[in-house]
């Protein structure tokens, strides 16, 4: 449980280096005295079982709003910690049948098993990459600037060696060993200054003015809308205000995920006569909304953030791919309804994933830009949002109020700014009930609203970059440093031989 304590909002990441050395230490001197191997998997299992318990809680407070889901609670609390400390039982199952005899080729296998299981937990089913032991440097951007060479997934990989490489300094038996030791150690260093000259190649690069603004609406509108028949024009007209629209000033504006719920993609039109008064041909607006389509006697909905000019006409529209279990889709569908059971953000059915993500370019009387759309959770998949580099913008609009005042909506926020970092492109943050920003490629944050205010922030310029070694090539990385650590396991085993 301590570990979670390391992540965000807390990020007390020292408390990594006793968990994660203390783990190691026990299991590598369990495995001198203990024969059976399942009870391994139950320490694993245990440890993580603990980390997500404390880690995660905030899931259960989705299930507060609906009188139906709320017998779900104490299931969902245990259930999902459960099941996530599996992935760590599943750690530590692998490391004990790899047979540790040896302390440094015992502790790269630690590392190794470990770094493949939080991908596989980040790949499989839906996937889950939620609360690598990697956010701990959220707030060391210097350091977190290796991830635009590595990824993510490679980062936590060293992030895992960096935190139980203590325990070899303890378990030395050879000079080897207190040099795995200080490898490790001094490497955040080597990061740190490859982070500042990054950070300084950045802020010596050109700067590109646009002849527009791009505004992100962070908003504070109550969850209520989704259960009471409450009159969606009054959202509008909230959102309206809040965005500050100018007749002459050239803006798109960004409203947040399902700000509207009750009004589809094409039943936008029809509230025309509340942006009358302040919109006009200068005026784009993204939105999240909900998206119908009718196949032969079957319904189709999707969760899409679309593109409309001032007229309400519609002019381009992304499909969510990656959705959230229960939340927008019901697992075993058919099953679940016979349980009087139905996805938590809708009224209706389980949401259809669109087919691809596309990049989305806008080029009109103008206005012209590319982004990458993401919505709410596909933020946090890393090495997976995109194939072609060849955009300026990452959108990420979002709705936070199910988790409440929890540390939910921090973590989901510490995300954009690994990918911002991952990607080497701006992202544009707007959100509901949750936080509002434009994080640069270094992971800064450059403008914010914080949680449970309401404003706007504006994208008016950004520096030239080139795009990051990541972008290129995605999680292939992770696999080259998989196949390194292999490499150096191997090398240490045969050294010891001889």
């Amino acid at each position: 449980m301590a570990s979670s304590l390391s992540l965000p909002p807390y990020n007390y990441l020292i408390i990594n280096f006793f968990t994660f050395s203390a783990f190691f230490l026990f299991l590598f001197k369990k495995s001198k005295i203990i024969q059976s191997k399942k009870i391994f998997f139950f320490y694993g299992w245990l440890f993580g079982f603990g980390f997500f318990l404390s880690s995660l809680y905030w899931i259960s407070i989705s299930l507060t709003f609906d009188q139906n889901f709320k017998f779900l609670i104490p299931i969902t609390i245990i259930l999902i910690p459960a099941f996530l400390g599996i992935f760590y039982g599943l750690i530590t199952l692998c490391f004990i049948i790899s047979k540790p005899k040896k302390i440094v080729s015992s502790f790269f296998s630690f590392s190794l098993f470990f770094g493949i299981f939080e991908f596989i937990r980040g790949s499989i089913l839906t996937g889950f990459p939620w609360n690598l032991i990697a956010y701990s440097f959220s707030n060391h951007l210097e350091i977190l600037s290796i991830t635009s060479f590595i990824g993510t997934y490679g980062f936590n990989l060293f992030c895992i060696s960096l935190f139980t490489s203590p325990a070899v300094f303890i378990l030395r038996d050879s000079k080897k060993d207190i040099c795995v030791c200080i490898v490790f150690l001094m490497m955040p260093l080597l990061f740190y200054m490859h982070g500042s000259s990054y950070k300084e190649t950045f802020n010596t690069s050109d700067v590109i003015s646009y002849n527009y603004k791009v505004r992100a609406i962070g908003s504070n509108i109550s969850l209520d809308r989704f259960y009471s028949n409450i009159d969606p024009a009054s959202a509008i007209n909230d959102l309206i205000e809040i965005s500050e629209p100018n007749k002459n000033e050239k803006t798109i504006f960004v409203w947040p995920e399902g700000i509207l719920p009750e009004i589809s993609q094409k039943e936008l039109f029809e509230y025309k006569w509340l942006f009358e008064k302040s919109f006009n041909k200068n005026h784009l607006l993204l939105i999240g909304i909900n998206n119908q389509t009718i196949n032969k006697e079957s319904i189709n909905y999707f969760n899409s953030l679309s593109i409309y000019d001032h007229n309400l006409e519609l002019l381009n529209f992304y499909n969510k791919v990656n959705l959230v279990p229960f939340g927008e889709f019901l697992p075993f569908e058919n099953i679940s309804k016979a349980f009087g059971l139905r996805s938590i953000t809708n009224n209706y059915q389980s949401f259809s994933k669109g087919n691809k993500r596309e990049i989305m370019e806008i080029n009109r009387e103008g206005f012209s830009i590319k982004i990458l759309p993401l919505i709410c959770y596909e933020i946090i998949y890393s090495g997976k949002i995109f194939s072609n580099s060849n955009f300026d913008l990452i959108i990420n609009i979002s709705e936070d109020g199910w988790f409440g005042k929890s540390i939910g909506p921090k973590q989901h926020f510490a995300h954009s700014i690994f990918r911002a970092v991952e990607s080497g492109k701006y992202l544009l943050r707007s959100a509901n009930n949750g936080i509002a920003a434009i994080i640069n490629p270094l992971g800064i944050v450059e403008q914010k609203i914080e949680y449970g205010e309401s404003g706007f922030i504006d994208f008016k310029e950004a520096k030239k970059i080139q795009p990051t070694l990541f972008s290129k090539y995605g999680n292939k990385i992770f696999i080259i440093l998989i196949l390194l650590y292999i490499f150096i396991i191997f090398s240490f085993n045969r050294t010891k031989n001889e």
